[in-house]
């Protein structure tokens, strides 16, 4: 089974995610801690920028085919090879949506 490398840049953590395993799963087995609510590719908190590397989530509805190369949604993503990832980072459009959402409370 073919292993990758995901550093995560803003925590300096990594972790080996095999291709066939969820960067989320590998993280909440390695003990590391992630932002995730739903595990489905819905609510979006598991958010990551793409530094560096490739990942497959062809599951991931929530993000455009462009920002499936830009973003990753953890729950969702397997690694295709060694990843650099900036965690709480999100597409244009959805951080958008955030802001708006917190101006209205």
């Amino acid at each position: 089974m073919t292993t990758h490398t995901v550093e995560f840049v803003d925590t300096g953590e990594t972790v080996e995610v095999a291709e066939t395993q969820t960067i989320l799963r590998a993280c909440i087995d390695a003990g590391l801690i992630a932002e995730y609510s739903c595990r489905v590719g819905m609510c979006l908190a598991c958010t990551a920028e793409i530094v560096d590397g490739e990942v497959t989530q062809p599951a991931a509805r929530a993000l455009t085919e462009e920002e499936k190369t830009q973003f990753a949604l953890t729950c969702m993503a397997r690694p295709r090879s060694d990843l650099r990832l900036r965690g709480g980072v999100y597409p244009p459009s959805i951080e958008a949506d955030r802001e708006a959402a917190v101006g209205d409370d």
